[in-house]
């Protein structure tokens, strides 16, 4: 059975590399370096500068510890090689993956000829079935001057030569706020402009509200309900950003602006229409096992919309490989019925960091989902003290008909977990216990009789449990 795969990012390379395991034949196309956005121009190179934001903020804070009169220089220039070493490294190890057996690499820009056919550099490549997943690119907003010198997406930010003075951020969004953290530390004066009344608008509004507060007391500055109406330029190399929030107009100036409005699927050459393959400006429509309306091809990852995370892109992946081997009769390593895609942590490297899964308490309202809430402190966590992190909470929504409702309609379990909201010192870790339990529907009473080690910032999801 042959495989042919359009994009080399996560979800393209780790697809390939399951699939030639399980003795399928993949041709795997790339336009640019293999690792995609995930791993040269997002997650990991902006995880090395949170490392290096992180040992800044613990310099910072020095004398807390005990260390008196350090002196040191922030050398930004070694930052950003250290940031280029690990993305090196990475792409030389998925490099080596993709030159496994069953496994052909080819660089180039793929469009589809057929249903079964793809166009490289002049060259066919037929296969039984073809998976899309040519990720996505930064958007921008349509406003007078965001073409000007200095308007920068995440893409330029993470190539910049010194860190400037006055960092302006369109979008309080992951991205936004994750280099609003980063930039903040590095010693930018960072002013986030959203359009939306919180940030993080997807994120539960009890959560967001507690992180807006802590990041405002690191010194950054963010403006929500606001407007951004044009970009001038200021004096010398600076700008000028228009901002109107409700009826009050002021201008925010900055040495440069990132652009941190969202990302567009890259559906573009692929000749979707010629092929009648059914997308939106979202993204390309996918059912349950990730194929399109054309039963021999399917699409994962950003360029489908939804979950535009490297994690969900992978098992998306997965879930692709098994459709595409049950109906030839083969039995694959991960039956894709098990991936559960509404379970899917999710995470910002803001410091302090913010996870979440599941469903929040304003969804389970929309749903008329009946739920009670628990909460806990990371100012009552004896770890959380000893490392001068009291900043942060730990939300869990669960199933309850205590006040009234029902479950049945929703095929729900009474005291089962539906969510976590987190923001604190290593959220991100630490939300991936409550994926466990949530993928084992676990309830309240099971989760509750489970012992963590003390002292350990588990213990934040522990005294929730018994609160």
């Amino acid at each position: 059975m042959k495989l042919t795969i359009i994009g080399a990012g996560p979800g393209g390379y780790e697809t390939a590399v399951a699939a030639s395991r399980q003795g399928l034949e993949v041709t795997i196309i790339s336009d640019g370096p293999v690792g995609g956005t995930c791993l040269n121009e997002g997650c990991i190179p902006t995880k090395t500068f949170c490392r290096n934001a992180e040992l800044l903020e613990d310099l910072h804070k020095s004398s807390v510890f005990g260390l008196e009169d350090l002196q040191y220089r922030f050398d930004f220039h070694k930052v950003v090689e250290r940031k280029n070493d690990v993305v090196s490294q990475l792409r030389s190890g998925v490099e080596f993956l993709l030159g496994g057996k069953n496994i052909t690499l080819v660089q180039g820009r793929a469009s589809l000829k057929d249903i079964h056919t793809v166009v490289v550099n002049g060259e066919t490549y037929v296969s039984d079935y073809i998976l899309i997943a040519t990720g996505s690119h930064s958007a921008t907003l349509p406003i007078p001057g965001n073409d000007h010198v200095g308007v920068i997406t995440s893409r330029e930010i993470l190539e910049l030569e010194e860190v400037p003075p006055r960092l302006c951020i369109i979008g309080a969004g992951v991205i936004g706020l994750e280099f609003a953290s980063i930039f903040k530390s590095f010693g930018s004066e960072v002013t986030v402009v959203e359009y939306c009344k919180n940030i993080l608008p997807r994120f539960d509004t009890d959560l967001t509200k507690r992180l807006k507060q802590t990041l405002a007391k690191r010194g950054i500055r963010i403006e929500t309900a606001t407007q951004v109406q044009s970009i001038e330029s200021g004096e010398g190399k600076g700008l000028k950003v228009n901002c109107l929030q409700k009826d009050k107009a002021f201008t925010v100036e900055a040495d440069k602006v990132l652009m941190a409005v969202g990302r567009h699927p890259n559906v573009q050459a692929l000749n979707l229409d010629d092929l009648g393959i059914v997308y939106t400006p979202k993204g390309i429509q996918v059912d349950r096992d990730m194929r399109t309306n054309v039963p021999s091809i399917f699409a994962i990852g950003d360029v489908t919309g939804g979950l535009m995370l490297a994690h969900a892109a992978t098992f998306q992946g997965l879930k692709a490989i098994s459709a595409m081997m049950k109906e030839n009769g083969l039995e694959p390593e991960v039956d894709g019925s098990k991936v559960d895609l509404s379970i899917v942590p999710a995470a910002v490297f803001t410091n302090p960091e913010a996870a979440i899964i599941g469903w929040s308490e304003d969804d389970c309202k929309d749903k008329g989902v009946p739920v009670k809430v628990l909460k806990s402190f990371f100012r009552a966590n004896g770890k959380a003290l000893s490392m001068d992190e009291p900043d942060g909470f730990c939300k869990l929504i669960v199933a309850d008909t205590s006040k009234g409702g029902e479950l049945s309609p929703f095929g729900l379990k009474e005291h089962q977990i539906l969510g976590c909201h987190l923001f604190g010192a290593h959220a991100a870790d630490l939300i991936q216990e409550v994926a466990v339990i949530m993928n084992e529907k676990a309830t309240l009473e099971q989760f509750s009789a489970i012992i963590h080690a003390h002292p350990t910032l588990g213990e934040v999801i522990q005294n929730a449990l018994h609160s």
